[in-house]
């Protein structure tokens, strides 16, 4: 079994900082792309930036230059640094990662962890 165990939010006045940590552990042979997706109520959960194992990254436009995601593979471990934070940022922010337990990777997710931003 692998568990994702978040944390890190929290609340936070506009142009602000938090980092979001989020570690993997279980019968982990490796892990594939890490990411973080946020989520407010009545909308979808969206994709806010991810990371493949060698280190390549990709986010969501509104956070460019804005966030930064990394991960320490030694540690199964995944960060999301978030600066200059806005009030829009406010979500729930969830961990993924795809883990190859046995022969294909599957997804797991963690708990979530709020963020809020007060302007």
């Amino acid at each position: 079994q692998v568990q994702l165990v978040e944390s890190g939010g929290g609340l936070v006045q506009a142009g602000g900082s938090l980092r979001l940590s989020c570690a993997a552990s279980g019968s982990i042979l490796r892990i594939d792309l890490m990411g973080w997706y946020r989520q407010v109520p009545g909308k979808q959960r969206e994709l806010v930036a991810v990371i493949s194992s060698g280190g390549t990254t990709n986010y969501l436009d509104s956070v460019k230059g804005r966030f930064t995601i990394s991960r320490d593979n030694a540690k199964n471990t995944v960060y999301l640094q978030m600066n200059s934070l806005k009030p829009e940022d406010t979500a729930v922010y969830y961990c993924n990662a795809n883990v190859v337990v046995r022969i294909v990777p599957l997804s797991y997710w963690g708990q979530g962890t709020q963020v809020t931003v007060s302007s």
